[in-house]
């Protein structure tokens, strides 16, 4: 009996993490515990057993968009891709790297490319974007450290190549330790400038 209901169990976090990964992909919602919680509430699961965890979501995201996203995903993906490196060229300075679902393939026409750059100020960075003529909004996030604190960001968002950027602005040293993954609470995967056009060679 044990087996079987954890069989259940397994199949029902498999079903509302699929349903999450639509909610995601269709409805541009990019909170993860939102997008979950819609999807139990949807399939009736709600306070049945443990929802889906962020990695079995980002993982059913990316199952949705090959099976659903094909060959026109693999050309947003290009496209994005392309636009990061564009904007990681003018922000050369500040070492940009790249995090997130452009990096991860998880990427949707309803989300930003996400750079972390490394500078003494933020103002620097929003100068240097001021200077290129391109408006901008700045935006905080708050971001996960190793040692378990939650510390705030400053960053700027601006559209570039058509597609939106956010630059995430860490202090310089920040470039040796990257701050936790919301996904899967390791941390996060970043890639400079040459590791982004190496994936463009390749998708």
């Amino acid at each position: 009996m044990g087996r079987k209901t954890t069989n259940e169990s397994v199949r029902e976090r498999q079903v509302v993490a699929q349903e999450a990964a639509r909610i995601i992909v269709d409805h541009g919602v990019r909170d993860y515990l939102v997008a979950k919680q819609k999807a139990a509430e949807r399939l009736g699961m709600n306070g049945r057993g443990s929802l889906p965890g962020n990695a079995e979501i980002e993982a059913a995201v990316s199952e949705h968009l090959q099976i659903f996203g094909g060959e026109s995903h693999e050309d947003l993906l290009r496209l994005m891709r392309t636009a990061a490196l564009a904007a990681m060229e003018f922000l050369k300075e500040f070492s940009p790297r790249l995090v997130g679902p452009v990096l991860a393939g998880t990427a949707d026409e309803n989300s930003a490319i996400n750079l972390h750059v490394f500078a003494d100020s933020p103002e620097m960075v929003a100068m240097e974007i001021g200077d290129m003529g391109i408006p901008f909004r700045p935006y905080e996030r708050r971001l996960k450290s190793r040692r378990g604190q939650v510390e705030m960001y400053a960053g700027f968002e601006f559209t570039h190549c058509n597609e939106t950027v956010q630059a995430t602005v860490f202090p310089v040293d920040g470039i040796r330790q990257a701050p936790m993954s919301p996904i899967n609470g390791k941390p996060m995967r970043r890639v400079d400038l040459d590791a982004v056009q190496k994936l463009l060679e390749h998708v």
